[in-house]
């Protein structure tokens, strides 16, 4: 499958095989590919010798006579024909269209009607509706005792996807499409609306359709109570994985569901979770706490701060170059006296009522770099846990002497990751490199870990585990590049790194650096990325892309052995020094 900075891309399944240098292969995209980028890039290789052809015109090609052209496409069917010497291949590619169909006749768009899950809002919330119809309707919707006038709508700018940061197309696309009708309405009393119907007329002509979802009116006496029943619980910004994460909600989290779409429930303070995280509690009124004082206590490696609260309430945590926030939703301050000694990472802890029912604890702390953090709820009691800086060994000359890291070869088993020009696959130099840094660390005295040590498929959940579990003082995913299907795979290329957490930024930008100027390598750059291992908060975890598979020169380096040697010392030399002005 490809792959997009340690993310498998949708796309088609490709049988690749170990090494296809003997003569004309094209590893992506694969016959009858479909994708609604206006253009593509094809990755294959031949033999050095000669031309490669694609519709009559040559390529250019690598030293070892890798290729990576990036072709326009035109809506619908493309056929691209390749030719070497007196061999053929020919790749059919089919551009579908991104803007929404319109209908045929006296219709509604296929799926256009919105919304198209059950909804619950709050009363005196609005309720909005939408619907594809042709040109010069009149459409409406009937709710109740309700009929919505839906009115057209002018077309909105495309903003670019998350993906721009990879391809440098930051614009806007202007939408041309006319047919998107919208309209909005409020409804007081509580109470079970049922499904709407839309109605839609032209020339004199009508036709209606209900509705998928149906649509309820919350009572704010009779509010659910949802229990998080998940260690770490997803939040986001709105209702679907689209939607940003906000921080994880530990397991026993209490909180008022204020409206649901589809799966999706909003919870009082206004993160979104599945429904699949939570379970519904009785409750006579919704969960809030005071807060009078807090304790914190000593235990190994780490300063605990103990938050005493009725009920286990939401949290959020903020990073800042020298502090850390934590604000406790639902929660009135009835605070006179906090009892806070001298510790070994915290300056000092401040702490405000930042809104009617938000606390804001802000540690003050004695170093920039922080080495990680955890919160879980033990009963209503929240505890905080800040991981001191990691320890060396004394007694040992070697520089990284009781220094425990993680490393994590990216992808592995059935999870192959991208794939080279030659059909050579990302999963196995990942683990070549791991090993290759893992041999370099232990030689300075660090115990290192690895995710895996051998070609086997390990999910992203496992590998976050065994981040949590082990406590490292610092984790590195390894990884190698590819492109989103309009990317230009020649001219792309270039050593990356990705971090999440601020307490991951100064390894980030240390390493890229390092590596760039070490190795005179092309600089990719440094990115803020919401994948599942910088993700982390245990540990500083970052995320390195060595370079690009899809680049057709790059990867000649990425497949040499000396090379990998370089990469390898590099990183971990990086990783050393790093440790030492950071400690």
């Amino acid at each position: 499958m490809r792959k997009v900075l340690g993310l498998v891309a949708l796309a088609t399944v490709v049988s690749y095989p170990a090494l296809a240098a003997k003569s004309l292969y094209v590893a992506f995209p694969p016959a009858n590919y479909q994708t609604a980028s206006d253009r593509i890039f094809f990755l294959g290789t031949a033999p050095a010798g000669g031309s490669v052809l694609v519709n009559g015109k040559v390529i250019q090609r690598s030293p070892t006579g890798h290729f990576a052209p990036s072709l326009p496409l035109r809506l619908g069917n493309n056929i691209f024909t390749f030719r070497y010497g007196g061999q053929v291949r020919q790749i059919r590619v089919t551009r579908v269209s991104s803007q929404p169909s319109r209908p045929v006749g006296l219709a509604f768009g296929k799926d256009s009607l919105k919304p198209g899950v059950d909804v619950a809002k709050l009363s005196g919330e609005l309720i909005c509706f939408s619907a594809i119809a042709p040109p010069n309707a009149t459409v409406s919707v009937k709710l109740g005792n309700q009929t919505i006038p839906l009115v057209p709508q002018s077309p909105v700018a495309e903003v670019p996807s998350n993906y721009a940061a990879l391809t440098g197309q930051y614009q806007t696309n202007p939408r041309s499409f006319n047919g998107q009708y919208q309209g909005c309405a409020k409804a007081n009393a509580a109470g079970k609306l049922g499904r709407p119907q839309f109605q839609l007329s032209i020339n004199g002509k009508s036709t209606t359709q209900m509705a998928q979802g149906n649509i309820e009116i919350l009572s704010p006496t009779q509010l659910e109570i949802a229990e998080v029943i998940v260690d770490s619980a997803i939040t986001r910004t709105g209702a679907g994985t689209d939607y940003s994460r906000l921080t994880p909600l530990p397991k026993g989290t209490q909180a008022t569901v204020t409206g649901r779409e589809g799966k999706w429930l909003r919870l009082d303070y206004g993160g979104w979770i599945e429904d699949k995280e939570v379970r519904i509690i009785p409750a006579a009124a919704p969960p809030t706490s005071i807060i009078r004082t807090l304790r914190t206590r000593q235990v190994p490696g780490a300063t605990e701060v103990i938050f005493p609260l009725q009920v286990p309430v939401p949290v959020s945590v903020q990073q800042g170059s020298s502090t850390l926030a934590v604000t406790l939703y639902n929660t009135t301050a009835q605070t006179d006296i906090i009892r806070f000694d001298d510790d070994p990472i915290v300056a000092r802890l401040d702490w405000q009522q930042v809104a009617p029912s938000q606390v804001q604890y802000t540690f003050n702390l004695k170093s920039q770099q922080q080495w990680g953090y955890q919160m879980r709820y033990e009963s209503s009691n929240l505890v905080l846990t800040l991981r001191h800086s990691p320890n060396r060994t004394k007694e040992s000359q070697k520089s990284l002497s009781g220094i425990k890291i993680l490393l994590d070869p990216g992808h592995g088993g059935a999870e192959p990751g991208a794939a080279g020009p030659n059909g050579y696959l990302e999963k196995n130099v990942n683990l070549t490199i791991s090993k290759l840094i893992k041999d370099r660390l232990v030689a300075q005295g660090a115990t290192v870990y690895m995710t895996r040590e051998d070609d086997r498929e390990l999910s992203l959940q496992d590998r976050v585990a065994i981040i949590d579990k082990l406590q490292p003082a610092i984790a590195i995913s390894i990884h190698h590049n590819s492109l989103p299907d309009n990317g230009d795979a020649e001219n792309t290329k270039g050593f990356s790194t990705f971090w999440y957490h601020p307490q991951a930024h100064s390894l980030a930008m240390f390493i890229q650096n390092y590596v760039v100027q070490k190795l005179g390598r092309p600089e990719y750059g440094v990115f803020w990325n919401n994948l599942a291992l910088t993700r982390p908060a245990t540990a500083p975890s970052i995320l390195l892309e060595l370079g690009f598979m899809s680049n057709p020169n790059e990867f000649e380096l990425v497949m040499n052995p000396q090379e990998q040697q370089k990469m390898a010392d590099a990183i971990a030399d990086g990783i050393t020094e790093w440790l030492r002005i950071s400690h």
